[in-house]
């Protein structure tokens, strides 16, 4: 028997012992670098303004803020958001950019996005003081010798639906313009509008109804709101809009999972939408009670 044969079998055996130690440690590594990037808790990165209630502020206290909270709930994702003013080029600085992934509160159909199913429809609305005329539609008379306060759109302050509806009509001659965005340095600025009927600085607004309906349960003085008439002005010109989500073109996947939380959480939406004060419309265009 060879007298050093237990030395050698002992060295060797060693040499491997380390060998697959080594291998063992560089599989755990390199499991260490995988499972972050295939095991980490699904994100919902959501695009919206912090100053602009109803729809949704940094406190998260907007109704939009209310829904995305609903949706990553269904979808067991970590809800995040990219803050953005939502003055022209929104959703190229924020989308598109590849900043945030959905966009709530966008027109069914609008054509940079893919939308989903709309999750409400409403309507622009005239607010007036209980103690004013009842104004439900463009074609009232009385209108030519009323104080109408009407929205601004855009950076460039352009003309509103309700707008052009007034000036086919001749309406111009007291309209009183009211910036949609505002001065952005105080909270809330859409709601200068709705505050500027209650204080009898106009006698009536005509104003997209979510921020109509929620700054006006608010005011001290009560206000009326109707739905305008007619719902389509003239043959391309609709005051009802369907609000969806958007999502980039080609994110179907995201498309999929959004529609079928709102379709799982309907009712509750449709409660919160009531609680916010929204105006909604049936498919008829009748009033939703």
């Amino acid at each position: 028997m060879c007298s050093v044969c237990p030395d050698a079998f002992g060295l060797i055996h060693g040499v491997a012992e380390k060998l697959l130690t080594r291998m063992a440690l560089g599989i755990a590594a390199l499991a260490l670098l995988i499972l972050p990037a295939t095991a980490g808790p699904r994100e919902l990165r959501v695009c919206a303004d912090p100053n602009n209630l109803p729809f949704s502020n940094a406190a998260g206290q907007g109704f939009e803020n209310r829904i995305a909270q609903i949706i990553a709930a269904d979808l067991g994702a970590k809800l995040t958001y990219t803050w953005w003013a939502q003055r022209r080029g929104f959703v190229r600085n924020t989308l598109k950019a590849g900043l945030c992934d959905l966009v709530p509160g966008t027109p069914a159909n609008l054509e940079m996005l893919r939308t989903t199913t709309p999750y409400y429809r409403s309507s622009y609305v005239f607010v007036t003081r209980q103690d004013s005329p009842d104004v439900t539609s463009f074609n009232d008379p009385r209108l030519r010798g009323l104080r109408i306060g009407v929205q601004l759109i855009g950076d460039d302050g352009a003309n509103s639906p309700p707008v052009q509806a007034l000036g086919r009509r001749g309406i111009v001659g007291h309209l009183v313009g009211y910036p949609v965005y505002g001065d952005y340095a105080a909270p809330n600025p859409p709601a200068r509008i709705v505050d500027a009927v209650a204080s009898g600085e106009i006698d009536v607004a005509v104003v997209w109804g979510p921020l109509a309906g929620y700054f006006a349960q608010k005011q001290k003085v009560p206000l009326r709101i109707a739905p305008v008439t007619p719902r389509i002005d003239g043959p391309q010109l609709p005051m009802i809009y369907d609000i969806s989500m958007g999502v980039r073109r080609e994110d179907d996947a995201l498309r999929g999972d959004v529609n079928g939380a709102l379709a799982r959480h309907k009712a509750e939406i449709d409660a919160l939408l009531a609680q916010y004060g929204v105006p909604r419309l049936d498919a008829s265009g009748s009033p939703v009670r």
